[in-house]
């Protein structure tokens, strides 16, 4: 039974882990922490499956936090959030049914844009904004996951509720909109049409390219329209040629994606931001340590 019920929350526990780390392998770590405490405690003690758990994966995954912001100071190039395959279930070692209300919780919040502006709060900043403002957690609670009093966590999350409120993109675009548009990127850039692709894109549109010094990437973000363009065609070009290639739109991190694999291998992902039926943000993650939750191509 104890199984069970681990396995009816992993799904939630996984996101948690994610939204507070940026990362599928370390998410998927916390989750095999927490069932190796679960497995060990004294389960008739507990009142509360649900938070229990919770408490747990949060508290693994804010002491994983510092050393996983020290890494990232010696990274090579720009670092982004690992890419995931939303509805997906990564955690192989829990599975679980879905639930809905935690499939409900896997979205806008976990878009790799709003993942970038987590990066930019402490890891205690961070903790209480996913917890208290993405899901839903009391302050009460927030605060005894944390270890923190009540006040704090109040003052924590307002200062992270008006960070992230400042810095994250505008999401205006409906569902269809961001597909119509990831759909006119994905033309352009398999025909090679540069004029196409100038069409999708704002006049100061940025991409930003994470290949963390293991595959060819730009080491700082690029600016504007045409350079946008023309390095985006440069990749498109060196993967038609690869083997095996498959290239879709798949729903990433709560949106569409354009999503490549080679030889049954994921090759990239990259994510549009759209704002006012223009592309101001492209996220491209090229970093094959980090591609390993968009899976295999189905």
């Amino acid at each position: 039974m104890s199984a069970d019920v681990f396995a009816a929350h992993s799904r939630l526990l996984f996101s948690v882990a994610y939204q507070m780390l940026g990362s599928v392998a370390d998410a998927e770590d916390v989750v095999q922490d927490t069932w190796l405490r679960w497995s060990a405690a004294d389960r008739e003690a507990v009142a509360d499956a649900r938070a229990y758990l919770v408490r747990i994966a949060s508290r693994l995954a804010l002491d994983r936090l510092g050393s996983a912001r020290a890494r990232r100071e010696s990274y090579v190039g720009p670092w982004l959030p690992e890419p995931l395959l939303t509805g997906a279930d990564p955690v192989a070692s829990a599975p679980g049914p879905a639930d809905p209300a935690d499939e409900a919780e896997v979205g806008e919040q976990v878009s790799l844009a709003v993942l970038v502006v987590l990066e930019t709060l402490s890891p205690a900043e961070r903790a209480v904004f996913v917890l208290r403002e993405v899901f839903g957690m009391p302050t009460a609670e927030v605060a005894a996951t944390l270890g923190r009093t009540e006040s704090a966590v109040r003052q924590m999350a307002h200062r992270a509720r008006e960070h992230v409120q400042a810095r994250r993109p505008r999401f205006d675009a409906d569902r269809q909109t961001q597909r119509e548009i990831t759909e006119r990127l994905l033309a352009a850039c398999a025909g090679g049409d540069l004029d196409a692709l100038l069409a999708a894109l704002a006049p100061g549109v940025v991409l930003v390219s994470d290949g963390g010094g293991k595959v060819s990437a730009a080491l700082r973000p690029i600016v504007g329209a045409e350079k946008v363009a023309r390095f985006a065609l440069g990749v498109a070009g060196q993967g038609l040629a690869l083997p095996g290639l498959r290239i879709e739109i798949a729903d990433v991190n709560g949106g569409p994606a354009i999503v490549a694999w080679a030889a049954g291998e994921p090759l990239f992902s990259l994510s549009p931001v759209v704002v006012d039926g223009l592309v101001e943000q492209l996220l491209l993650v090229r970093n094959p340590e980090k591609l390993r939750g968009l899976g295999s191509p189905g």
